[in-house]
């Protein structure tokens, strides 16, 4: 499995970023997707995920009304739509796919493969 995220930057504080995730290697629309994001000195963070068909979404409070998650399963491919962007959101963000169809609880243990990961700067 492969995964290829895309879409980061540099931004200033209240500005938009709109990442990618195209996934490869086993079927798509079997399995939730989640974005994850790693600052410096910080441990790996759940940002969002959503289930199989797109129906069900789950955001960490950090970020919640702020980000927004979708996929095109015809594409095969989640994103993560980032608006009123701060300065505490830089990081490097993963994409991931998990080993269950439901969106779950934001643990990492439910997700089975990562992508390289796509750096975001918000510039304050």
């Amino acid at each position: 499995v492969q995964l290829q995220a895309s879409g980061g930057g540099l931004v200033q504080a209240g500005g938009s970023l709109r990442l990618s995730c195209a996934a490869s290697g086993r079927t798509f629309s079997n399995h939730a997707m989640g974005w994850f994001r790693q600052a410096p000195g910080k441990q790996r963070e759940f940002v969002a995920g959503i289930n199989w068909s797109g129906t069900s979404t789950y955001y960490a409070d950090s970020v919640k009304g702020r980000f927004t998650i979708s996929r095109d399963n015809a594409k095969n491919t989640v994103y993560l739509q980032m608006n009123s962007l701060k300065p505490e959101d830089t990081a490097v963000y993963y994409c991931a796919s998990s080993k269950v169809s439901y969106t779950g609880n934001g643990s990492p243990q439910l997700y089975d493969y990562w992508g390289q990961g796509t750096q975001v700067t918000v510039s304050s």
